[in-house]
């Protein structure tokens, strides 16, 4: 037995050192950290555990049945982040390039199941070449096995994929089913057709960063959540990320001990928000005022920016926010600002996550590339996700919240359980000007002075449609409150919505606009 025992040894020492050290010295020559490496960094010291490491391949022609090293280049197990369990599977790229044969699938798939029967995260680290040529159509169907896991997942248990090299190809399809997707700047790219395809066919020349690099899939595709320069820091956000969610769709995320006064006044709010509606302001600074420590994980930050959603905590419990933002095109709706927030909304009804709807929005982006581009389907996503939220929803009206836009987020006819306002609220169907234009068009036209006519008619259109009290008298909002008191409120209203029960109608699933 001790002979077995000190083989069973050599056969695991052999496993964890991987393809050997010039394999590894390549790998941080690129400035990227090995598989274990990563996994060391994203689980709690000591607390993983390993499954199938000494999986290895069966396939036989092109050499492959010369080359049959352990764990079949990736690794797959079990860990914990900050005491939680978590499962997790990392591509090892020093083994076939990370490339997923049968046996690589096999492993991602039981680890898959594993998440989803265990009822706990499942967090991919992605560094691969794709499909593993040799082993032709049986590396595709593990695709396949892999696409089927994650749509069988979703909103069961939260799915984070977190991208640290290559993602060409159907491979791609995995981390855009997921719930979050990580990037690291110089070192992941993800696309279905890489460069020299794109060339080919289209006679464009780009680089593979510029195709499918992290800013862009940040900036301009929306396919990343969150960029960073390195690795480390990417994965302790991963960390900080998992720390707001909770274990599975059947739990409420994590709270924990706030020495942030629920009672706080945020007196700094009567200055930051001007009562002007033609001024913009920084919707991130009325956030930082309003939640525990001023401290929140933007999701998005850098895609679709004239809208803000973010998770924070507001006395100790995890909320999620949608904020329309002034500061970048005066906080209107347009197509992409509809998918990000629609998408939050989803992600946070899926898991148990309270949303607050922070609204200062002067309608919908006019103009034709909106309205060929769909804006009305895809604004229509952001409405069906709000009405088919359960979850508790405050919506809290700071100044404008005008037409459909003002509908669409989160306005108490669609179902928000409470709804606030401040006293620089303007709630109509349009602005005073465009509204005066359109009622008082004759008048305006046939009068002496056509401006000074103009200008009475704003004033009185303001004074009888557009005052703060107009939708509080007629029950369209629960009360308006002091912008200082605005923390308090919140979570006064949370701690009474937090034993909130809501079913949806009976059926198969919605169809929700595509």
């Amino acid at each position: 037995m001790h002979g077995r025992v000190a083989h069973l040894r050599e056969i695991r020492a052999q496993a964890l050192a991987g393809p050997g050290a010039k394999a590894t010295e390549a790998q941080h020559a690129k400035g990227k950290l090995t598989a274990r490496e990563r996994i060391e960094l994203l689980v709690d010291a000591g607390s993983f555990q390993e499954v199938e490491q000494l999986r290895r391949h069966r396939a036989v022609g092109f050499g492959l049945e010369a080359k049959k090293p352990y764990t079949d280049g990736v690794i797959t197990g079990w860990g914990t982040v900050e005491g939680r369990t978590v499962f997790v599977y990392a591509h090892d790229f020093r083994i076939f390039g990370g490339a997923l044969g049968e046996a690589h699938a096999t492993k991602i798939h039981k680890i898959m199941d594993m998440a989803i029967a265990a009822g706990a995260p499942l967090v991919s680290l992605n560094d691969g070449a794709g499909a593993r040529i040799q082993e032709g159509v049986s590396a595709l169907a593990g695709y396949g096995g892999i696409f089927q896991r994650n749509t069988r997942a979703s909103g069961v248990i939260p799915q984070i994929s977190v991208m640290l090299g290559p993602c060409a190809g159907g491979a791609a399809y995995s981390p855009a089913l997921t719930d979050f997707v990580f990037m690291v700047r110089e070192t992941s790219q993800m696309f279905i057709t890489g460069p020299d395809v794109v060339k080919a066919v289209t006679g464009e020349e780009i680089t593979q960063n510029g195709l499918g690099g992290a800013d862009v899939h940040a900036e301009t595709s929306g396919v990343c959540h969150f960029a960073y320069d390195d690795e480390e820091t990417c994965i302790a956000e991963v960390r900080y990320l998992l720390s707001l969610l909770p274990q599975n769709n059947r739990e409420n995320p994590p709270a924990v001990v706030c020495e942030d006064p629920a009672g706080r006044r945020g007196d700094l709010l009567l200055d930051l928000v001007p009562a002007d509606g033609n001024r913009p302001y920084d919707m991130a600074q009325v956030i930082e005022e309003i939640v525990d420590d001023g401290e929140y994980l933007e999701v998005h930050e850098r895609w679709a920016r004239n809208i803000i959603c973010a998770l924070a905590r507001l006395d100790g419990q995890v909320v999620g926010i949608v904020a329309n933002q002034p500061q970048s095109l005066a906080g209107v709706l347009d197509i992409e600002a509809s998918e990000k927030a629609a998408r939050f909304v989803q992600m946070c009804d899926a898991f148990n996550i309270p949303l607050v709807s922070l609204i200062d929005v002067p309608g919908f982006l006019p103009g034709v590339d909106q309205e060929h581009g769909g804006i009305i389907r895809h604004g229509a996503k952001l409405l069906y996700a709000y009405c088919n939220a359960t979850v508790p929803r405050i919506s809290l009206i700071l100044r404008k919240a005008y037409g459909g836009a003002y509908i669409v987020m989160d306005s108490q006819s669609i179902g928000a359980d409470l709804t606030y306002a401040w006293p620089t609220n303007e709630i109509a169907v349009m602005g005073a000007e465009g509204a005066a234009n359109v009622i008082f068009r004759r008048r305006i036209a046939e009068a002496d002075d056509p401006e000074a006519m103009r200008a009475r008619m704003v004033k009185e259109y303001k004074s009888e449609l557009m005052h703060p009290y107009y939708a509080a008298e007629r029950g369209l909002v629960d009360d308006v409150i002091d912008p200082a008191e605005t923390r308090e409120v919140l979570i006064r209203s949370l701690a009474m919505l937090h034993t909130k029960h809501a079913d949806l109608p009976s059926r198969k699933h919605g169809n929700q606009p595509q």
